[in-house]
This record gives C-alpha cells, sequence and structure tokens, in this order.
C-alpha cells in the first residue's frame, strides 16, 4: 500500500498515523508494531510511538510506504 497523508496540523504521532491510515486497525495495534521496530520514519527504524510526523517524512513498513504532506499547500 502507497498512499499520502494529508497533515491538516504541525505534526501527528506516529501511532495515530498508522492508525488513521488503517494500517493498524487500532491505537494498540499502531503501539506494538512500533515497539517490534516494523515501522521505519525516513529509512531509519522507529521505536518512539509518539514520535511527531511532519510533512516531507516517509514511513514505510512490512507492504506500505505512507508519505506525509501539509494539506494547507
Amino acid at each position: 500500500m502507497n498512499e499520502t497523508f494529508q497533515l491538516r496540523s504541525e505534526y501527528i504521532a506516529l501511532c495515530d498515523l498508522l492508525k488513521a491510515c488503517a494500517v493498524a486497525h487500532s491505537g494498540g495495534a499502531a503501539k506494538h508494531m512500533i515497539a517490534e521496530g516494523l515501522v521505519s520514519v525516513d529509512g531509519q527504524v522507529e521505536l518512539r510511538k509518539t514520535c511527531k510526523i511532519r510533512p516531507g517524512q516517509v514511513v514505510s513498513g512490512d507492504g506500505f510506504t505512507l508519505c506525509v504532506e501539509s494539506a494547507n499547500d
């Protein structure tokens, strides 16, 4: 799944992004994926569940890539 996420604020927490894009079915599942090291931000494994994701960043994992863009542009 390749998807572009339109961010309407300054940032979104990584776990909230995974839930909003239906990569994880719940916030708990998203946090588990992150804790297991299954999610990368800009090519680096990210273990912080509430890492702030901003426009221009790319979040990826097994079977998904999320490109974050500003909805205000």
